[in-house]
């Protein structure tokens, strides 16, 4: 059985409280969920409302569905992120 571990760093550079951190944080962590049966947590303590990191973790028998998916999950991630003003700063699978 193969795990994969997506890490994600967010610069949400519109954000002015923590409020309007935790709204991109929940758009992205339901979009994900649901568009590609992965578990998502948010890895960071949220002290900074302009910042996030977003851990995405999916377990299957085949490390090269997991590898593509991983890809995808990541890919999505750029269009999600520009289409709610975010940017992503870091992001790495292991």
């Amino acid at each position: 059985m193969a795990i994969a571990q997506l890490t994600v760093e967010i610069s949400i550079t519109h954000a002015q409280s923590l409020k309007d951190r935790r709204q991109v944080v929940r758009s992205l962590k339901e979009k994900l969920r649901h568009g590609f049966n992965v578990s998502v947590a948010e890895l960071d303590d949220a002290r900074l409302w302009n910042r996030a990191t977003l851990g995405v973790v999916a377990i299957s028998g085949s490390a090269e569905y997991l590898a593509g998916q991983m890809r995808e999950v990541d890919d999505a991630l750029h269009r999600l992120c520009n289409g709610l003003g975010a940017e992503i700063v870091d992001s790495w699978v292991e």
